[in-house]
C-alpha cells in the first residue's frame, strides 16, 4: 500500500515539473527521503541505495532552477 502512494507522490512531482514549477523538485527530494525509511522498514535496501542518489539530484536541481527563476528577466507588455 505505501509503496503505491510513495510512487504516487513521485508521479506527481514528475508531472509538476514538466509543468515548470520549481519547488515540485522538493516534493521529489521529500519522496526520496520517505523511500528510504520504506526501504529500511520493508528491509528493501536497494530503495535506499537509489534515494542516497535520487535525493542530492533533486535538491541541485530545486538549487539550479531557482536560480535560473531569478536571472530570468521580467517581460513588460505596453499593451496592443
Amino acid at each position: 500500500m505505501w509503496s503505491f502512494i510513495l510512487e504516487g507522490v513521485g508521479l506527481t512531482g514528475a508531472y509538476l515539473i514538466g509543468k515548470k514549477y520549481w519547488w515540485a523538485w522538493l516534493i521529489l527530494f521529500t519522496n526520496a527521503f520517505l523511500w528510504v525509511i520504506y526501504g529500511l522498514i520493508q528491509k528493501q535496501y536497494g530503495f535506499v541505495v537509489a534515494s542516497a542518489f535520487y535525493a542530492p539530484l533533486y535538491m541541485k536541481n530545486t538549487i539550479q532552477w531557482k536560480k535560473k527563476k531569478k536571472a530570468i528577466p521580467l517581460e513588460i507588455h505596453e499593451g496592443p
